[in-house]
C-alpha cells in the first residue's frame, strides 16, 4: 500500500509541475468555507433531522423552505411576513496582513494581540504572506496546506473562545479618526493608556451602536471606580456573537480569509476567488495575489491580499507598479448559472462597490534616505515616510490612482532580527540581509462608504515583519431591502436522503427561477 502511494504521489508531480508552467488553472475557483458546497453558497438552510447535512438555497429564492412532494418543489405554507429593518448598516471590519517569513504557527501562539481592536468588529479579513516557505519544491510542486490548516485553527479559536476578565483586560487608548489625533497620540499607539479618557469615549460615540457605547462607556466608568484596566473588546468574548469562515484561499505562501458572525452570515452571498501569480517567469504564485469577492446586503466587496516583488534596488518599484497592473488587470471571478438571475455581479476588482488592498507590497525607501539609524531612534517617522516608495508613486500616478491609505503613526515593519525588537540594519555583526527598515506592509481601500477608524501594527516577533491591521467603519445603504425571516423547515427529510433532496431542491428552484412563465404549484 506504501509503494503504491509512493508511486502516486511521485506520478502527480510531473503533472502538477506541467500545469504550473504551463499557467493551466487548477482548481482555482475553490475555496474552503464554513457554508459552502463546491464554491457554491447561500443561506444555511439545517433540516431538522438531516444531523450534519444541509443544503444551499439560493439567496434571493424567498419562497420559503422548499420541501420534497410527489407533485415536485413547493413553497411551505407557512410564511410570516418579513420584518421592515432600519434604512443603514454601519458593520465594522477589522483587516490585518502578515508576511510570516515561511514559518509555520506553533501551538499556543497568542495571535489574540493582533486581532483585538478598540472597538468589536462584525467582519474579519485576514491575509498572510510566506506562510510555507517560497522554495522550489512549494512553488512548483503541490499546495501544502498543513500551514493554512493551523492558521485557520488558531484564528478559529482566537476569535470563538470564552476569555476570563483578566486574559481580555488590555489597555488602550481611544480609537480616534485619522483627521482629528495629533501626532503624539498616535506615535505612542503601543503604550496604550489604563482607561479611555472623556472625551475619546464621545470621539468613538458615533462608530460604535448604541449598545455597545453603553457598554464601552459602563466598562469605562467601573474601571475608574474600581481601580482596574478596561478591556479591549474581543469578538470572540462571550458578550460577542460567534464567528465563521465565510472563505478561505491558499496560492503558494499567499493566504487569505475572511470571517464573520454567524447571524451576519445569511446576507452574504456571491462568494468567489481569483488567484494571479506574478512571480517567476511572471505567473508563478511565489509572488501574486489571492482576491475573494463576495456581496453583503446588495453591496459588493473584494478582498485583495497580495505579495509584490522584493528588493530595495533602484528601479524595482517600477516592477512592483507592474505587479499592481497585472493583479488589477488578470484578476477575473468567473460567472455561474445561478448569477444569470443577479443584477449585476463584478467581475473585476475595480468593479466592485467597496475594495480592499491588503499584503506585503514590498514598497521601501527611496534612495537618498540619510541617518536612517538615528530618525529610527528618535521616532521620527514622518521625516522617513518622505522617502516612502509607494506615497511617491502614488503621488506620481504611477501606482494605486484614487486609492486612500490612513495616515501612518507606527514604525516600519521590516526588517527584524528574529525574536528581537532591533531591526538588522542596526546591528553590525548580523548575517541577515542588511535591509533598510520600510513599512513593506501595507492596506489601502478604494470605494463609497469606508471609514477607517484605526490603522496600527502589532507586535508579535514571530517573523521579520510586523503584523498590521485596520479598523473600519463601513456604511451600507439598505434602499428598499427587507430581510427574510428564518423560518423552521418541517421534518421530512430522513437522514439517508437528505442530502439528495437538498441537492433536488436546490437545482429544481433554480430552473424555476429562470423559466419565463413558470410558477410553482
Amino acid at each position: 500500500m506504501r509503494t503504491d502511494m509512493r508511486k502516486n504521489s511521485k506520478s502527480s508531480w510531473p503533472k502538477v509541475i506541467a500545469r504550473k508552467w504551463l499557467n493551466i488553472p487548477s482548481g482555482a475557483e475553490e475555496f474552503q468555507s464554513d457554508y459552502a458546497v463546491n464554491g457554491e453558497t447561500g443561506d444555511r438552510r439545517q433540516s431538522c433531522c438531516d444531523q450534519d447535512y444541509h443544503s444551499i438555497v439560493p439567496g434571493n429564492f424567498s419562497e420559503g423552505w422548499l420541501t420534497e412532494t410527489a407533485g415536485g418543489i413547493k413553497p411551505s405554507k407557512s410564511m410570516p411576513e418579513p420584518p421592515p429593518v432600519t434604512d443603514s448598516l454601519n458593520p465594522r471590519m477589522f483587516v490585518g496582513t502578515w508576511n510570516v517569513g515561511g514559518k509555520s504557527p506553533h501551538e499556543g501562539l497568542n495571535i489574540r494581540d493582533w486581532l483585538s481592536s478598540p472597538a468589536p468588529a462584525d467582519i474579519y479579513v485576514l491575509g498572510f504572506q510566506e506562510i510555507v516557505p517560497l522554495n522550489a519544491g512549494n512553488v512548483l510542486g503541490a499546495e501544502d496546506n498543513g500551514p493554512a490548516a493551523k492558521w485557520l485553527s488558531l484564528i478559529r479559536e482566537a476569535l470563538n473562545s470564552d476569555q476570563s476578565d483578566k486574559e481580555l483586560a488590555r489597555c488602550y487608548s481611544g480609537a480616534t479618526e485619522e483627521s482629528s489625533p495629533s501626532s503624539l497620540q498616535l506615535e505612542q499607539q503601543a503604550s496604550l493608556k489604563p482607561r479611555t479618557s472623556f472625551t475619546d469615549l464621545l470621539s468613538m460615540e458615533d462608530e460604535l451602536g448604541e449598545e455597545d457605547f453603553e457598554r464601552l462607556l459602563n466598562l469605562n466608568t467601573n474601571s475608574s471606580e474600581e481601580g482596574s484596566p478596561s478591556p479591549t473588546y474581543m469578538s470572540g468574548s462571550p458578550a460577542r456573537q460567534r464567528f465563521c469562515l465565510a472563505a478561505s484561499k491558499q496560492m503558494v505562501g499567499l493566504f487569505l480569509c475572511v470571517w464573520v458572525r454567524t447571524d451576519l452570515y445569511k446576507h452574504i452571498s456571491n462568494l468567489k476567488v481569483s488567484c494571479v501569480g506574478c512571480g517567476i517567469m511572471g505567473y508563478l504564485g511565489n509572488k501574486g495575489s489571492v482576491s475573494i469577492s463576495m456581496t453583503l446586503h446588495q453591496k459588493t466587496f473584494c478582498f485583495v491580499c497580495t505579495h509584490l516583488t522584493s528588493g530595495e534596488k533602484e528601479g524595482d518599484e517600477i516592477r512592483r507598479n507592474s505587479d499592481v497592473a497585472e493583479i488589477l488587470k488578470r484578476t477575473k471571478f468567473s460567472r455561474s448559472f445561478r448569477d444569470l438571475r443577479q443584477p449585476f455581479h463584478p467581475e473585476n476588482i475595480l468593479d466592485h462597490d467597496k475594495v480592499i488592498w491588503l499584503g506585503d507590497l514590498n514598497y521601501r525607501l527611496g534612495p537618498g534616505c540619510v541617518d536612517t539609524h538615528e530618525l529610527l531612534k528618535k521616532n521620527n517617522w514622518q521625516v522617513l515616510l518622505e522617502k516612502d516608495q509607494l506615497r511617491i508613486e502614488q503621488r506620481a500616478g504611477r501606482v494605486f490612482s484614487g486609492w486612500e491609505e490612513g495616515r501612518i503613526y507606527f514604525a516600519p515593519t521590516y526588517k527584524y532580527l528574529a525574536d528581537s525588537d532591533d531591526y538588522v540594519v542596526q546591528t553590525s555583526n548580523s548575517k541577515e540581509k542588511r535591509r533598510i527598515p520600510a513599512w513593506c506592509d501595507r492596506i489601502l481601500w478604494k470605494g463609497e462608504g469606508l471609514k477607517q477608524v484605526w490603522y496600527s501594527r502589532g507586535e508579535c516577533r514571530f517573523s521579520d515583519h510586523r503584523p498590521v491591521y485596520s479598523l473600519f467603519s463601513v456604511h451600507i445603504n439598505l434602499v428598499n431591502k427587507l430581510i427574510p425571516t428564518a423560518i423552521s423547515c418541517p421534518p421530512r427529510f430522513s437522514s439517508k436522503s437528505a442530502l439528495s433532496s437538498a441537492c433536488g431542491a436546490k437545482v429544481q428552484a433554480e430552473e424555476l427561477l429562470v423559466i419565463p412563465g413558470h410558477k410553482a404549484t
